[in-house]
Formats: C-alpha cells, structure tokens, sequence
C-alpha cells in the first residue's frame, strides 16, 4: 500500500479536488469527516492529513511513502527526503516586509521577527547583511507594530494582512509551492507507485518534474 501524507487545509484541499476523478487515487478521501487517515483496499492506497510542519518528519522516518507540503517547510528544514515534483498549487511567496518608515533605515544590524529563522538568516547572509533573529510562533505582523522589531520575513499570499496592518513588502525572497517528497526507501521499494502518482498529477495539473 502506497501511504500519502497531505498538509492539512488548502493543499489537502486542492490535491482532493484534483485527484476526484483519478480512477487509480480519487474519491477516497471525505475532508467533510473529522478523520485524518483514509485507506482504499482496492486502490491499495492511503491518505493521511497531516500538520505542513510534521509532514516531512513523517516522510523522512518511513511512516508515510510520499508528502505533499510547502517549499517553505523543506527550506527551513535540512530533511533527508527526495523532492521530486512541483505541485504548482498553494503558491505564494516569501518575502521581507515593514512599516514603510523602516524601509530605507541604515543600522548596523536589523532586528527580523520571523517564523522562518533559516531561511531569514541564509537570506540575509547571503546580501551580507547583518541581522538580528527574533523568532515568534504567531503573527509576526505585531513584531514591528509594536517595536519588538524592524522587518519582518514571513509567507505573503494576497498581501492583505500587511496592508491592514500599514505594512509594505520590501524584498521578495522567493516563490512557494507545494512540493512532493518521498522516503528514500520508499522510492525505491515503490518507485512504480511514486510514478503513477506523480504521472496522474502530471496529466491534471502539469506541475514541474525535479528529479
């Protein structure tokens, strides 16, 4: 049986609604049901929806085959996964934002609030920038609001949850989307099955091959 773990709310949402008419993986799962695991004996496959920020540890120790979740979670974590395929679903973008007064301020080192303390202080580093990390759980977008920090890095979609906020974007760092990784053992135990699934995304949705 072929185990594939799904992050929880939009990609499971939009992986289901692409896979409905898959003879070989739709119409199994009911995210209506409050179940988080969904087996078909017939279709010897399963479904799991699982926490984005779990997803990977699941994949990595061979409790689940296959993981479907955000670029952003593998950024931030060095997982010893294979990422083969770009689902081009869920997308949105990381990026540096603040009040706009703080846009152009010269100091020595800006204090960042971020979700994502990895991929802020690879970012930085590579513009050779010095920061200061201050790494929060919640909404970031309180951190330079009430001077706790500078800037923030942090997921933006539709960017209205800065501009409600009177935050501006003030650097890209890169695009996001979900990515399908496999256990190593898996892909290589069931390297057909991993096939078929990506060949089925392949048709619907024709997503981007990265291995």
């Amino acid at each position: 049986m072929l185990r594939i773990a799904i992050a929880k709310g939009r990609t499971a949402s939009k992986v289901n609604e692409m896979l409905k008419d898959s003879n070989e993986f739709g119409n199994i799962m009911d995210l209506k049901s409050r179940k988080l695991i969904f087996s078909s004996e017939e279709k010897n496959v399963e479904f799991i929806l699982v926490k984005p920020s779990d997803l990977p540890v699941y994949v990595e120790n061979g409790a689940v085959d296959v993981g479907i979740v955000g670029k952003d979670i593998l950024m931030e974590h060095n997982y010893s996964v294979y990422e083969l395929y770009d689902m081009k679903i869920s997308t949105c973008k990381m990026a540096v934002a603040g009040p706009p007064e703080n846009k152009d301020i010269v100091l020595s080192a800006r204090k960042i609030a971020t979700k994502y303390p990895t991929i802020a202080s690879e970012y930085f580093k590579k513009k050779m920038e010095r920061i200061e990390i201050i790494k929060l759980d919640g909404s970031v977008e309180m951190a330079p609001l009430l001077g706790l920090s500078h800037a923030i890095v942090d997921i933006v979609e539709t960017g209205d949850t800065l501009r409600e906020n009177g935050l501006i974007i003030y650097e890209d760092i890169c695009d996001i989307s979900a990515r399908v990784i496999v256990n190593k053992i898996s892909y290589k135990l069931k390297n057909s099955a991993v096939n078929r699934l990506i060949s089925t995304f392949d048709k619907i949705n024709g997503g981007v091959s990265i291995a």
